[in-house]
């Protein structure tokens, strides 16, 4: 071992070769010569003279399992070996993570490339032992690894300790700094790093770690916003991954129908869930996988399916589950069976294993319906295939339901079949969601001021325009607006701050209750749940609402569709009753459709003629069946179509501004439903609508805000409640109603109105 030369690659700068091998520090050298590596990746060989200089911003973007994280600590942590350090004098690196799996999976690997040059590496998130944390906090120096929500913690808490720790920081490295981008938590972030910043006195280099950026110049600005042009940015060259793609449809029979006056939901078992499991288990059983199933029930549901199908084969368990609401020992559990590379295994999880948590060599991924984004998908898709000359496999299970004359024209048009073929065609040709930009973000500006006050005693109206503002963390905000803020804070409705004599703002009673609250330093929550009533008095369960939901509104619950009746925002309560006229589309059950970009692909699948390569027979049935429904309601043509009492809707647009639309058609007396790709109107209310379109096609957009006041319950964000009705319409239509798109999407469907619109209303049109 001490024997090994200090180039095992010889590879020296003298031969062309890995210069940048020559750079790290050769105790570094000789911890990857243990590795038995026998080259860098090229996203590390870029990196490490970037890092190893220390005074450059940079992003490293790059596919999973690409070496990112190496790229950024093999030449940070040659840095500090280099370095004369005081020990005790405080943290040299900060590596901030969204997820406490993530940390506890990068402190075994950080560890032992640490452990080479003596520096010690830190844990610090709600699972490390307080006794661990004091240890830390009474000698700080090497590497810390840590939550966003850990941070905020040590600064609110620990705020006079500030200096002392961060003293001696040369780095910040956020890994898969997507999921923080567009978020609360984002916003939090930027402010947890400039604060950081000022803590240490000095500027410190900012690394981004992601496989799916969409945009690098948004990325350099969320990095580094007052200086987004001087970030580098490196993206890797190399080739991808063969790949090796399927999507599997499946067909569920219609279920049993019950009596027309029962509010019971169906009992019959779903023979496409059945159909599924067995493909998986005899597929994958004797591999290992991953199995991303969406919700937690269906985590749940086929986790113990598949055991079901290995205890009545005889075989060993080798299926396991893991989401949010497992305790951390049996998610442990099932990671560390995973990275036993000599036993086959599967875990079956929500999106919880999304990100980078390693869990060794996965043969093959396989996903559940179309998922929520093209870039969750990437990401899925990164998981498997890491080993050299390895093909990357995804399957992706699709489920229809059977056609037959009760079928309702959105089913008919395989809309999940669809979706998925759209997002793996945007995937093949590398894009994914660009972030959102002129977001407020209110509630964690409220949430921030906050943690300044009780980070330094008090914080004057100036200071935190500088800290917050002027620093371009919240910069959609102007002064008036932040004023505005600070005196709703300050309202004696809501006590969140007051006001010194001398003009520094302190805790208001309700500030002293917030900041003491253990959750204070997180600030995002978990969609509410609504309990689902029927009107005669049935409770159905609950439901998490994280889209609005309104009075007449048509939701799909307990495999029925309902009416709202009533929305009581106090009791936590949804009223329905149950709505006929056909049978309730999968699709619209969920509400509002993905982004625009994946609609809009979506509408290029169903005119296309093309056949993707990766559809199985059923699958390519499905799209065929989609595309001649397609022709069948004149939608190559036509954006409307009546079907029995209600009319059929296709903007063909995305969630924002869809949303925008169905709250505009509200505002003039149109009941308007998103019922995913198409948003549903009573055929009664017909003349209206057209009435209602030409309106909005010739006036100009409406006021965002304005539409969001029709909004019964506009809170989404944890401390929305505070902020009042004004200033919460002013958020949530930042957020969520694109209103400036609302007279071209009204103008392009007056132009596709049918000819024969005035009878569309009044006759029943069979599918």
């Amino acid at each position: 071992m001490n024997d090994a030369p200090s180039d095992p690659f010889g590879q020296t700068s003298g031969n062309g070769a890995s210069t940048s091998f020559d750079l790290l520090h050769e105790k570094v050298r000789r911890w990857i010569w243990h590795q038995g590596w026998t080259e860098l990746r090229d996203i590390q060989e870029r990196s490490i003279p970037v890092l190893q200089e220390g005074q450059r911003d940079l992003i490293i973007a790059a596919g999973t399992a690409s070496g990112k994280t190496e790229a950024a600590f093999l030449p940070i942590v040659s840095r500090l070996a280099t370095d004369e350090r005081k020990p005790g004098a405080g943290f040299e690196a900060i590596y901030i993570s969204p997820l406490r799996a993530l940390i506890n999976d990068q402190f075994g690997r950080m560890e032992t490339l640490c452990e080479e040059v003596e520096i010690p590496v830190w844990k610090w998130h709600g699972d490390v032992a307080s006794s661990v944390k004091e240890r830390a906090r009474k000698r700080p120096q090497g590497i810390l690894l840590t939550t966003p929500e850990s941070l905020e913690a040590i600064l609110v808490r620990r705020g006079n300790e500030a200096k002392r720790l961060f003293a001696a920081l040369s780095y910040m490295v956020i890994d898969e700094m997507h999921a923080f981008m567009d978020a609360e938590r984002g916003r939090q972030l930027q402010s947890l790093l400039n604060r950081i910043e000022i803590a240490a006195g000095h500027p410190v280099v900012r690394v981004g770690l992601s496989a799916t950026l969409a945009d690098m110049r948004i990325s350099a600005a969320f990095l580094r916003p007052l200086n987004p042009d001087g970030v580098e940015i490196l993206e890797s060259q190399m080739g991808s991954q063969p790949l090796k793609l399927q999507v599997r449809g499946y067909i569920q029979p219609r279920l049993k129908q019950r009596d027309a006056n029962s509010d019971k939901g169906e009992a019959t078992e779903s023979t496409a869930d059945i159909e599924i499991a067995t493909h998986l288990f005899d597929t994958l059983r004797g591999h290992r996988s991953l199995i991303f199933a969406g919700s937690r029930r269906n985590v749940e549901l086929y986790t113990a399916r598949l055991r079901s199908l290995c205890e009545t084969s005889g075989v060993p368990e080798e299926f396991f589950a893991h989401h949010g609401s497992l305790s951390r020992e049996h998610r442990e559990e099932a990671e560390r069976r995973l990275k036993e590379d000599d036993r086959p295994g599967s875990i079956i999880a929500t999106t919880t294993l999304e990100l980078g948590i390693d869990v060794g060599h996965i043969d093959a991924v396989s996903q559940i319906g179309p998922g929520h984004t093209v870039s969750g998908m990437r990401q899925r898709l990164g998981r498997s295939g890491r080993r050299a000359g390895q093909s990357s496999v995804m399957r992706v299970y699709t489920t229809e339901m059977a056609i037959d004359e009760r079928i309702h024209p959105i089913d008919a048009m395989r809309p999940r079949t669809v979706q998925t073929i759209a997002m793996l065609n945007l995937m093949l040709r590398r894009w994914n969601e660009p972030p959102q930009i002129g977001c407020l973000h209110l509630s964690t500006l409220i949430q921030q001021i906050l943690a300044l006050i009780a980070q330094h005693g008090g914080l004057t109206v100036k200071q935190g325009w500088n800290l917050l503002i002027e620093s371009r963390v919240f910069p959609e905000i102007d002064q008036a607006l932040y004023i505005d803020v600070l005196r709703r804070m300050k309202h004696p409705e809501v006590q969140l701050i007051e006001q010194a004599p001398d003009g520094t703002l302190l805790p208001g009673e309700e500030g002293e209750r917030v900041i003491n609250d253990r959750g204070f330093y997180a600030v995002f929550m978990t969609p509410d749940e609504f309990k689902v009533i029927t009107d005669r008095g049935r409770n159905l369960g609950t439901l998490p609402v994280d889209s609005p939901v309104m009075p007449e509104q048509l939701i799909i619950f307990a495999g029925r569709r309902w009416r709202v009746i009533e929305l009581d925002n106090q009791r936590r309560e949804i009223l329905v009753t149950r709505a006929y006229g056909g049978v309730p589309p999968k699709f619209g059950g969920e509400g509002l459709p993905p982004a625009d970009e994946v609609v809009a692909e979506m509408r290029r699948v169903y005119e296309s003629i093309s056949i993707p390569r990766f559809l199985d027979k059923i699958a390519l049935e499905c799209l065929t069946e989609a595309r001649v429904t397609f022709d069948n309601l004149g939608l190559r043509h036509a954006g409307l179509y009546r079907h029995e009492d209600e009319l059929l809707l296709f903007p063909w647009v995305g969630n924002r501004a869809q949303l925008a639309l169905v709250l505009a058609l509200a505002s003039h007396g149109v009941t308007a439903n998103s019922e995913g790709i198409a948003v549903t109107i009573p055929a009664k209310d017909g003349g209206k609508l057209v009435a209602a379109l030409k309106t909005l096609a010739e006036r100009p957009a409406p006021d965002a805000e304005v539409l969001a006041r029709l909004v019964p319950d506009m809170k989404r964000a944890k401390y929305d409640a505070y902020l009042g009705e004004e200033l919460l319409a002013r958020c949530y239509a930042s957020e969520h109603i694109d209103a400036a798109r609302v007279p071209i999407i009204a103008t392009d469907l007056i132009s596709r109105l049918p000819a024969e619109a005035t009878t569309i209303f009044e006759t029943k049109v069979p599918l």
